[in-house]
């Protein structure tokens, strides 16, 4: 199948990856679209785990306040060079990021932070629903594991469903990010404000 400029283009808009790596993937996956997201996932995924080793220690500082000034998020974005922190895709994530903290108010950025506490409890909470709900004992770990899952793409940044795109993670858009650029990238830290409530903070 030919691959179309408008294919390219689309592909581009979708993952913010560079025109010929758009071409070389609609190319390797004989022109189907869902095939070629898939592979600059994947590949966006090889580069960051490359990177994950290196130093990020420039970056930006990405704001957003919410219309009616009702909530505000301030995220820490690092790269590793000035260069890369001024680009417009990395000033763009970092925004992207703050806009998309103010909508879906996550706790954490990464599942890793969360305590072991917290999971103890919740895996409490879900198991009691199960056996109110009279489910076989032999199923209730896999039921809690499964809304453990739930529970880290609510509350952990790097897995919720990005608001601006629901069929990509912050994860992925991140990867794809550190595709582009060839840094390490990473979500440092946020403070989300709200009029009325406490201060969340990761």
């Amino acid at each position: 199948m030919e691959v179309s400029a408008n294919m390219v283009k689309d592909l581009r808009e979708k993952t913010g990856a560079g025109m010929m790596d758009c071409k070389k993937a609609l190319a390797e996956t004989g022109g189907d679209f869902q095939k070629a997201l898939d592979y600059l996932r994947q590949k966006g995924l090889a580069t960051a785990a490359k990177r994950a080793g290196r130093v990020a220690s420039e970056g930006r500082i990405g704001a957003y306040i919410h219309a009616g000034g009702k909530i505000g998020v301030m995220v820490e974005v690092n790269c590793e060079t000035d260069f890369v922190a001024k680009t417009d895709d990395f000033q763009a994530f970092a925004k992207d990021i703050a806009m998309h903290i103010a909508a879906s108010n996550p706790s954490y950025i990464r599942r890793e932070e969360v305590t072991v506490e917290v999971l103890e409890r919740e895996k409490e909470i879900y198991r009691a629903q199960a056996r109110d709900a009279k489910k076989p004992e032999k199923v209730i770990d896999k039921i809690v594991e499964g809304k453990l899952e739930k529970f880290y793409g609510e509350t952990c940044l790097l897995e919720q469903p990005f608001v601006k795109d629901p069929d990509l993670t912050i994860q992925d858009l991140l990867n794809g990010l550190i595709g582009k650029l060839g840094e390490k990238i990473e979500i440092r830290r946020f403070t989300r404000y709200q009029v009325g409530e406490g201060i969340a903070k990761s």
